[in-house]
């Protein structure tokens, strides 16, 4: 109950500051993605289905807060963060800016796939902007994860249970 309620606060704290605070600070007239960049560590550090729930929670909220197209959102998250948490059992040694790289390179992967679904559904935003927003709000992101890495690990270790229940 603790992890999930530490959870939820994060994702939702990300989408608040995302809508107030980062929406109007724009790079190359694109907003960050940080329900993405949560999505992305959560499922970085804890793994496939912690990503996916988180990814799928976030997305959802994102989608009815934002009044946005229903599930898209949801389903590219919890893609992304499925996706991002099977990648992680091939890291073997971690280091500094992998997170980074990481980050940037989903978020843009998660932005264009978003942009592609909503094609698919008959909107139509153009493909060289898709493409631009895309990388944009990649490398957004990818500049805002040592800033927001530290907190984001620091709450998934204070919720991991220490003890181990035995028979």
């Amino acid at each position: 109950m603790r992890r999930a309620l530490g959870w939820t606060v994060v994702v939702l704290t990300a989408l608040v500051l995302q809508s107030t605070v980062f929406a109007q600070i724009k790079l190359g007239g694109t907003k960050p993605e940080l329900v993405y960049l949560v999505t992305i560590v959560l499922a970085f550090l804890e793994g496939p289905a912690s990503g996916a729930v988180a990814g799928f929670g976030g997305g959802m909220a994102q989608d009815f807060l934002l009044n946005q197209p229903k599930g898209i959102t949801a389903l590219t998250l919890t893609l992304l963060g499925y996706g991002v948490g099977l990648l992680r059992q091939y890291v073997v040694t971690p280091s500094p800016i992998l997170p980074v790289v990481l980050v940037g390179a989903s978020t843009t992967v998660g932005v264009l796939f978003y942009g592609v679904v909503r094609f698919l559904l008959g909107f139509n935003p153009g493909a060289l902007y898709l493409i631009k927003v895309a990388v944009l709000a990649g490398v957004y992101n990818a500049i805002l994860t040592p800033l927001l890495f530290p907190p984001i690990r620091r709450v998934a270790k204070a919720t991991r249970a220490n003890k181990v229940f035995r028979w």
